[in-house]
């Protein structure tokens, strides 16, 4: 998947090409010693590593994450550290890249006094750290790798849900939210986002009592023409269109289309929708959703208007974005485990202390699985004239 500037957990960028055959992890205590053996026992600091994406074409979001890492970190500083410990941050640019994201973890990995890794920023990047966790016997937290096909709940866990999570969500939200009862599927199948998410989505839709009227697809996630699809969705009779595509490809051309068509239904997507590009007519895109990690307007959440308060306050008045949420929740989540693991906490300990967790942060409430990714509350933003604004918070199936 190329780079394409969304608030999509870029965390899906080039997924697909990393195709990498990882092996699954359970959930549980993980004994055995690692290579360096890290332990708070003997310093009066804690020590975390950070591996994000600050040069390339997706710097924004590593800077963005960065700004999350120091204020939580600034904050935890501020109330006493953890345990009566200061904690130190030891970043890391892998520009975006498996190698450099390897070499990076590897040598935060031979520094005995590091206990957790926060990042790396992409699935790609991601995917070839996880094993190194696991090797290492090092913990990592990674905000915003969203991809299913990396293997978590070892050494490495994730801050974000994965992908086909947006899915499921989404057609929970049809059924129980909108009520519809007729809904379509148009995703792109050389794409594993697209497909993945497609996929995950119709089978949660057919769970839920909808009935899938059409199930369209096109070849890739890029094409520019979709009117023949669209054109049996609305024929179909479908009161809802489930869309997974890239805010490059929804906005300008398959919303629009589906206008065309005669199609005045609902069209959802999954955080891909973030930064949506749109024609001059805003009208087309009324009863368009998209489901994302966090949103400002969040009023259900009432650790959200206190972070964005301290981070204004701390960045010259600037606003925090998703990417920033989910890493100042990746270090409260890191902090929580490290505390519970107590003043001599090891990386095992603090590993042990991550898996299964429950915890309550900006970006949502959640008890981690098995494989260490969070079942968790999603955001669900309605396009009214043309501007996201905040629908409504969807809380996990029981």
């Amino acid at each position: 998947m190329n780079v394409k500037f969304s608030a999509k957990c870029v965390a899906v960028i080039a997924a697909g090409a990393m195709s990498m055959s990882l092996a699954a992890c359970s959930g549980g205590s993980m004994d055995g010693s690692s290579s360096s053996n890290g332990s708070a026992a003997n310093s009066d600091t804690i020590t975390l590593g950070s591996i994000t994406t600050n040069s390339g074409t997706a710097a924004a979001y590593g800077e963005a994450e960065v700004a999350g890492f120091k204020l939580a970190v600034d904050e935890i500083n501020a109330k006493g550290g953890i345990n009566g410990k200061k904690v130190k941050l030891e970043s890391m640019d892998d520009k975006g890249d498996a190698t450099e994201a390897s070499n990076a973890f590897n040598k935060l990995a031979g520094d005995a006094s590091v206990l957790g890794v926060l990042g790396p920023t992409i699935s790609s990047t991601t995917a070839a750290v996880a094993p190194l966790a696991d090797q290492a016997k090092l913990p990592a937290i990674a905000p915003a790798a969203t991809s299913d096909s990396i293997e978590t709940g070892g050494y490495m866990f994730r801050t974000c849900f994965k992908d086909s999570y947006q899915g499921e969500i989404a057609a929970k939200f049809a059924a129980e939210t909108l009520k519809v009862k007729k809904v379509a599927v148009l995703y792109g199948t050389g794409d594993p986002y697209s497909s993945g998410v497609g996929k995950a989505f119709a089978d949660a839709a057919k769970k839920a009592g909808l009935e899938v009227v059409a199930e369209e697809n096109s070849s890739s996630a890029d094409d520019t023409e979709y009117s023949s699809q669209l054109q049996k969705i609305q024929a179909a009779g479908a009161e809802f269109l489930y869309a997974p595509y890239y805010y490059s490809v929804a906005g300008p051309y398959i919303i629009p289309q589906a206008r065309s068509v005669g199609y005045d239904g609902y069209v959802m997507g999954p955080d891909g929708y973030d930064g949506l590009k749109m024609t001059d007519d805003k009208s087309l895109y009324n009863n368009v959703l998209y489901t994302t990690h966090y949103s400002p307007d969040d009023a259900s959440n009432a650790k959200v208007q206190d972070f964005i308060k301290s981070y204004k306050k701390a960045n010259k008045n600037a606003d925090p974005n998703t990417f920033t949420a989910l890493a100042y929740d990746s270090v409260y989540m890191m902090a929580q485990a490290i505390e519970k693991a107590g003043k001599n906490a090891t990386r095992e300990s603090v590993r042990n202390a991550i898996s299964g967790m429950s915890f309550e942060g900006v970006t949502g409430n959640f008890t981690l699985d098995k494989k260490g990714s969070p079942k968790k509350s999603v955001i669900v933003l309605e396009l009214k004239d043309g501007k996201p604004q905040y629908k409504t918070t969807i809380q996990p199936s029981k």
